[in-house]
């Protein structure tokens, strides 16, 4: 089955969203279990993550050019995203409003902002899920 450079796309963005974000989870994760609580000792790792998924992106699209030229996007296109942005925005929401409940019971700074990092990863993720269900199903 022949995947359009949009479907790529989607593709690459998702792998490397696992990878870099999902790496800095992991060393943030040991981090807090090891009892870091101040937020300014994660910046250098979380810098770190960004620069990375940045790299991974601009190779990914640059492979993905290799493979299939843009076709421009389409209403097909618009409407995939549209679909997927609808069924993810609810993680966001959901960790936005139990970001802001840890706020009001006076959890660390440190879980608070991890939870919504967290959280827009999750959405993101699961966002580039319905994208590639979408395109695989002919929506």
């Amino acid at each position: 089955m022949h995947a359009s450079f949009e479907e790529k796309s989607v593709w690459v963005q998702l792998v490397c969203l696992l990878v870099a974000l999902g790496g800095y989870l992991v060393i943030a994760g040991r981090m807090m279990a090891a009892g870091v609580s101040e937020l300014p000792a994660y910046a250098p790792l979380f810098v770190a993550a960004v620069v990375l998924l940045v790299v991974m992106l601009g190779v990914g699209h640059a492979l993905a050019l290799i493979g299939s030229r843009p076709e421009g996007r389409d209403e097909r296109d618009r409407r995939i995203d549209w679909r997927a942005e609808h069924g993810s925005s609810w993680v966001l929401a959901a960790g936005v409003f139990a970001s802001i409940t840890a706020m009001v019971l006076g959890v660390p700074n440190v879980w608070v902002a991890h939870t919504l990092l967290v959280s827009m990863m999750l959405s993101e993720v699961l966002g580039l899920v319905l994208k590639i269900r979408f395109y695989r199903l002919g929506v």
